[in-house]
């Protein structure tokens, strides 16, 4: 009798929540009886506690696991769609009630009193609302998984349509015809009065009612815009508590209500259910992407009002874009400032979390192309073809592309760049790690894409702006940044797409004479190239991306080096350190090993000549750096144009020779190193030019001398996949760093046949020997096996023809004027010569421009899906774990233990372990 005395006294108080908790995982009526016990009806109690016990998003994701959903789907499956039945009336109900939503808590006082009350007397209709939306989170990823490509549960439970009898409602005589539409032929012709046509009997009116997926999604879009949930009561009108109004300040909007803490938690709850709803498709394999669309986000993409996706896609754009721009002061805003203060707290505010939902909804819906959503293809007139989205296929796609307006243009502009501006800032802080990453930075460049994309006149506002270079510049930057992050490199291809996108407009190329405004870390500043154009830096960026990521980057090259060849015609005035990226990245690519390695690496090649070909083209006396450049290497453009299989393998071996020997070298001066250490007192200094000679292989170092860079000859042939070496040829002519000559003697003089005779090149020979084709398949990669038929098919389609007859005409004037002067003022009288030539009298005319655009196909939009999705999926995993032990199948799920930050380490010793050991945090694979 007393035992349950203290129960009864403190139950009123709401202090045995923790002990419900445990009970609903341990005893027989919590999560167990919903796989133990068949056929729950709908209106047992036991579905009660579904909507009262937890208080929070994680109290389900930890008391609900999906092995009980997954359980309950293969043991009771009417019991998962009883729940699901439960929940959703219960939601419908909710939503429209007038208790609905509950009145915040004016005082302290008044909190607890209503916590006191709140398992006795009072209901909390805002906290059932909010149980209902995590409820339906954790159990419908499950669902479709389980479900895989077949749809048979959900077609039944979610989209199943029911026809009911129609009420007729008593109408005028008049009015009743347009009931029965089918029948007013007859009607006509019969004649009969109304008594008559009373006593013949009619058929049974019937109407289709939505389903509950409808009315679900219904539901949640009434919810993101209801005032005192997810909207301030001040905008409500009347008893209607349905606002669709726009959430902020900005697109199609001038008034802001302010944001508010409870407003942007309750919304980020009513996007992660949206968000759950759209990820049916991760558990479609991307084979079946395009024939299996999911229910679920063509609905939401053409089934929704209009009216609901215009203030539904302003409001989630403004939301967005206003994130960095906000002046609001807040504890969360404010320590976030603090150095460091992520390491010890790990939790992210809710404006934050809002932001990242609101972009992921964003990216997914804008994204979505599957079965009737794909864009119409359309004929433009030339050759190309060109595809829109329209309101049938997108919706949200199709208005995104009608934005027009300059000041939503400037609006979005500006917030994007504050964002990426924000990162940057983080990156090039003064103490390393002490401030968090931006963690939205990947979603809101997929955004950035789609906007350019699908909205040309954005794009051509972005390029006729001052802000292109600094677009370019971030985008740069923030490649660089994460390029040595494998689980990053789906997002460095994403930024390679769209430098593409970018280049391929003449508006972007007139802007690469103009210097950068933003301030770019020292890091990734080339030696001597501290005060370049954005030509500059695009070249020595690509060229630090493609030299330093030891060939796990190569899916991304082509992109990259397109890039340069769309924008080498409006080069001008490059630098000494742009101009020999440029001519390494050439001779890096004309290396036998990485030519005959792979069977598109020769149109890396093929793209590097048209961009010398383009700059001589168009602006040859502007750019008097690379030309004397592509000069000094005459020598390489010659051996390619007689190049043979035969011919590379034997320099392939060559190469593996002087491998073999210095490291048989450097492995007797290890062994020999004591005793020259105890025999000679210059040991040290022995040692010291041995490092440096093993640094500086000959094998590797570029034809062009230059001066040493942050990047190693080493690191360039590492990055295009291959260790393959070439061959060391110095000039008796060196370019610094500030001049193009500064250096003594003359270049050496071309052959005859380089001297205006290109079209007499030399036939390929067959001087093929036995071990040609044993060589050859050890060469290939990936089972490739490269012929002199196949060198031979690219090898005579390379444009060698007009840089050899530039160096064929300019190489005995500059051997002249170095003959004939003095070695101190030989450089600038070069430097003068090479701005004041002309060749328009021996070039033949410049060929029309087609730059290679980015062009969308169904792999591409596969590619790209699975990336978003992924960024999705590894996001959802903490805190709360919404798609976590799911089979996924759009995308490989790895996981693996990240590497502990240095600056928590050694932090983490000074204060005696304050600060715990950073979290396991899965990876998706580097196959996007």
């Amino acid at each position: 009798m007393f035992a349950k005395l203290p129960q009864t006294l403190t139950a009123p108080f709401g202090l045995l929540t923790d002990e419900a908790k445990l009970a609903f995982r341990s005893r027989p009526q919590g999560i167990s009886k919903l796989y133990t016990t068949r056929h729950i009806a709908e209106t047992d109690s036991y579905w009660d506690q579904y909507f009262a016990l937890f208080d929070t998003p994680s109290d389900v994701f930890s008391l609900i696991s999906t092995h009980d959903i997954r359980r309950a789907l293969l043991d009771s499956p009417e019991n998962v769609a009883t729940l699901i039945r439960v929940v959703t009336s219960r939601l419908f109900n909710l939503v429209s009630d007038h208790t609905f939503p509950s009145a915040p808590p004016a005082s302290m006082a008044s909190y607890a009193t209503s916590f006191m009350k709140t398992s006795s007397t009072e209901r909390n209709a805002t906290k059932e609302v909010l149980n209902s939306l995590r409820v339906l989170q954790r159990v419908l990823p499950v669902v479709f998984e389980v479900e895989g490509e077949s749809n048979a549960f959900e077609l039944e439970v979610l989209w199943k349509k029911v026809e009911v009898d129609d009420e007729i409602v008593p109408t005028a005589p008049e009015q009743a015809p347009q009931f029965v539409i089918e029948d007013d032929d007859d009607g006509s012709e019969s004649g009969h009065d109304s008594d008559t046509q009373s006593q013949t009997p009619q058929p049974k009116r019937t109407k289709t009612l939505p389903s509950l997926g409808e009315k679900l999604f219904t539901c949640v879009n009434d919810l993101l815009f209801c005032c005192g949930f997810s909207l301030p009561t001040k905008i409500q009108v009347d008893h209607y508590k349905i606002n669709y109004v726009i959430w902020e300040k900005g697109i199609g909007s001038t008034t802001d209500p302010g944001p508010n803490h409870a407003y942007d938690s309750n919304k980020t709850e009513v996007l992660r259910l949206l968000l759950v709803l759209l990820s049916r498709q991760i558990y479609i394999p991307p084979a079946a992407l395009f024939t299996h669309p999911s229910f679920y986000t063509l609905h939401v993409v053409r089934k929704t009002p209009r009216r609901d996706v215009l203030t539904l896609l302003c409001s989630l754009l403004n939301t967005v874009i206003n994130s960095a721009t906000t002046n609001n002061m807040t504890i969360a805003s404010v320590a976030g400032k603090v150095p460091y203060n992520h390491l010890v707290f790990k939790g992210e505010d809710s404006r934050t979390a809002l932001v990242g939902m609101c972009l992921q909804v964003l990216c997914v819906v804008l994204d979505f192309q599957s079965g009737p959503a794909r864009d119409i293809v359309s004929d433009s007139g030339d050759a190309a073809t060109s595809s829109s989205p329209t309101t049938q296929t997108n919706a949200f796609r199709y208005f995104l592309a009608k934005l027009h307006r300059t000041q939503d243009f400037a609006f979005i502009l500006s917030g994007i760049i504050a964002i990426l501006e924000q990162q940057l800032a983080i990156s090039n802080n003064l103490l390393p790690g002490s401030r968090k990453s931006v963690p939205y930075v990947p979603e809101t460049i997929v955004l950035f894409w789609k906007i350019i994309e699908l909205n040309k006149k954005f794009r051509a506002y972005l390029l006729d702006s001052d802000k292109a270079v600094d677009v370019l510049a971030y985008l740069l930057c923030y490649s660089l940044e994460i390029k040595d992050k494998p689980q990053q490199h789906g997002l460095c291809r994403a930024l390679s797409y769209i430098i593409q996108t970018l280049s391929a407009e003449s508006a972007f190329g007139n802007k690469l004479s103009s210097p950068i405004n933003i301030q770019i870390p020292t890091k990734w500043i080339s030696q001597g190239a501290s005060h370049g154009t954005a030509g500059d830096f695009m070249i020595t960026s690509i060229y630090s991306i493609i030299a330093t990521t030891s060939g796990s980057l190569n899916s991304i090259y082509p992109a990259l080096i397109i890039a340069l060849a769309n924008a080498a015609p409006y080069f001008k005035n490059l630098s000494v350190v742009a101009s020999n990226r440029l001519l390494q990245l050439f001779t890096s690519f004309s290396n036998p090993l990485f030519l005959l390695s792979d069977e598109s690496h020769p149109r890396l090649l093929f793209l590097m000549l048209e961009v010398f070909n383009s700059v001589i083209f168009h602006h040859l006396s502007d750019n008097p750096n690379l030309l004397y450049a592509v000069i000094t290497a005459q020598k390489t453009f010659e051996e390619l144009g007689t190049f043979t299989l035969a011919r590379g393998l034997r320099e392939i071996q060559r190469v593996q020779r002087i491998k073999e020997e210095q490291a048989s070298k450097a492995e007797r001066d290890r062994k020999d190193g004591p005793q020259q250490e105890r025999a000679s007192v210059e040991s040290a200094h022995q040692e010291k030019l041995r490092l440096l000679k093993n640094e500086s292989d000959p094998a590797f170092t570029i034809a062009l001398d230059i001066e040493s860079t942050s990047f190693s000859g080493e690191d360039l042939e590492a990055g295009l996949g291959g260790h393959e070496q070439t061959e060391t040829r110095p000039l008796t002519s060196s370019p610094s760093e500030n001049s193009p000559t500064t250096s003594t003697g003359t270049i050496t003089a071309a052959s005859e046949k380089a001297r205006g005779k290109m079209k007499a090149r030399r036939s390929m020979s067959s001087d093929t020997i036995n071990g040609d084709r044993m060589a050859a398949a050890g060469v290939g990669r990936n089972g490739f096996l490269p012929t002199q038929e196949w060198v031979t098919s690219w090898q005579q389609g390379l444009p060698l023809d007009t840089v050899m007859l530039v160096i064929s005409e300019l190489l005995p004037k500059i051997q002249n004027l170095q003959a004939g002067r003095q070695k101190a003022n030989s450089a600038g009288a070069i430097t003068d010569f090479l701005q004041s030539v002309t060749l328009t009298d021996v070039l033949p005319p410049a060929p029309a421009l087609y730059p290679r655009r980015f062009v969308w196909s169904d792999a591409s939009i596969v590619w790209l899906t699975s990336l978003i999705w992924g960024g999705v999926y590894v996001h959802g995993m903490s805190p709360l774990g919404i798609w976590n032990f799911t089979k996924v199948r759009l995308f490989f799920v790895k996981h693996t233990q990240t590497q502990q930050r240095q600056i928590t380490d050694t932090m983490s010793s000074v204060v005696g372990g304050l600060f715990s050991p950073t979290r396991q945090r899965p990876e998706r694979s580097s196959n996007q």
